[in-house]
């Protein structure tokens, strides 16, 4: 009999995957599409931010609220109904942009929407498609299932950006929603019999004192997920702000950052695809010396380098980070009590993205006094000194992969059953 596909790719595994797929084709053209809808409507460039901002705020706001009730709820239907809050926030966007002008406040509100979709959805989902395969073969099942998710990132910002320009925003808002639609119709399809029931809980609180127990016992986990607050802020001011500034002054405008982007996203491609393959027995230490990488773009904007290398620093940089983004997630799969993976995952991505907003906004300020090449230098040391940190704790050294994995202490006997998706989750 022929095989068509791996034997550990079961039914959750595909259903989640192709979920992911088909709603961050969506996410990836939607995000394009807000901010043409903004400056469309006469928005400027501070009104593209505020949108931007509506969104992220309830997402920050709600992420440890979203992880308790994803451990005391079946998480699959916390994730539909997420999607089903998406789906809805979205129409109605599409429905204000392609009737008219739409008000900056209607915009901000439905972005804040799906803002608090996402702060549900993120940590219901993280985690699960491990979950729906054997341990031996989660590694190389969430490889396969990123290079999926961020092949779909590439392909929708691509065709997101050509749909914009052919149809308007209005229409891709508006297919962006229907992706949320099928999304949520596939993950309501998944077969959760083999998941144990949940024992009641105290409370939210209790619950989010009960996680934050957790992350705190681990010191390999705050460590990292400290490490991850600064440095994704730094990561984002660099190439939110100084690198477009960059690519104007020097690079020959917005061509060429694009490249470089494009560079980055096929890199994490690459990436996962190399994590097929590669099964590395320290999992932190290997991902934390492929943080280092990190620090290249901002010193190859500090330089600057021409347009090629810092293409290729680029791709370079993508493909280390999906590295670690394997081995952070399988590491969590294997350490993490099942029944309070939700929780643990809500800290992690609080750790990820409280602090971006305040690196964008002082990156500006901080370029005025002391100017941008110094600026960037100063982000790259803060990811080199960030990561040699980390590495001085003997527990991120130390950690290895367990070839079959007991489960964590106090968690379920069985993680095969159920069904989810990853941190670096998907944009929606």
């Amino acid at each position: 009999m022929v095989r068509t596909r791996p034997a550990w790719a079961g039914k959750n595994y595909l259903l989640l995957t192709g979920a992911t797929v088909i709603a961050n084709l969506g996410s990836s053209g939607a995000l394009i599409a807000t901010a043409f809808a903004v400056l469309a409507a006469g928005g400027s460039a501070t009104d593209v931010g505020l949108v931007a901002a509506a969104r992220t705020i309830p997402l920050v706001l709600f992420l440890l609220i979203g992880g308790a009730v994803a451990d005391r709820l079946p998480r699959h239907r916390v994730m539909v109904a997420a999607n089903a809050l998406s789906c809805v926030s979205q129409g109605l966007f599409a429905l204000l942009v392609l009737a008219g002008e739409p008000r900056l406040w209607q915009m901000a509100l439905l972005a804040a929407l799906g803002g608090t979709g996402q702060a549900f959805f993120a940590p219901a989902s993280e985690g699960m498609v491990l979950a729906s395969v054997t341990g031996e073969q989660a590694g190389r099942a969430f490889a396969v299932f990123r290079m999926g998710m961020n092949g779909a990132n590439i392909g929708g910002t691509a065709l997101g950006g050509a749909l914009v320009a052919a149809v308007g925003p209005g229409w891709v808002l508006a297919i962006d929603s229907a992706a949320f639609a099928l999304a949520g119709a596939l993950r309501a399809f998944l077969d959760v019999g083999g998941v144990p029931a949940r024992a009641p809980g105290g409370g939210v609180l209790h619950d989010l004192r009960d996680g934050w127990r957790e992350v705190a016992s681990r010191r390999w986990l705050w460590a990292v997920v400290v490490q991850f607050s600064i440095v994704n802020a730094v990561v984002a001011a660099a190439e939110a702000v100084y690198g477009p500034l960059v690519a104007e002054q020097h690079l020959g405008g917005p061509g060429p950052w694009g490249l470089a982007l494009a560079a980055f996203g096929a890199g994490t491609v690459g990436g996962a695809l190399l994590m097929t393959r590669v099964r590395p027995h320290r999992l932190l230490l290997t991902g934390a010396l492929c943080v280092f990488p990190l620090a290249l773009p901002s010193a190859a904007l500090a330089v600057p380098l021409p347009a090629g290398g810092l293409t290729a620093v680029m791709f370079g940089t993508g493909i280390a980070v999906e590295v670690f983004a394997v081995t952070w997630m399988t590491a969590l799969h294997q350490e993490i009590p099942e029944e309070k993976f939700s929780r643990v995952s809500s800290y992690d991505w609080l750790g990820s993205l409280a602090v971006v907003p305040l690196a964008t906004a002082l990156a500006g300020p901080v370029q005025d006094l002391v100017g941008r090449t110094a600026a960037l230098w100063g982000c790259s040391a803060l990811i080199a000194l960030l990561t040699a940190a980390v590495l001085c704790v003997p527990e991120v050294r130390r950690l290895t992969r367990r070839t079959k994995p007991e489960p964590a202490a106090g968690g379920a006997a069985s993680r095969a059953a159920g069904a989810t998706e990853s941190h670096t989750a998907e944009a929606e």
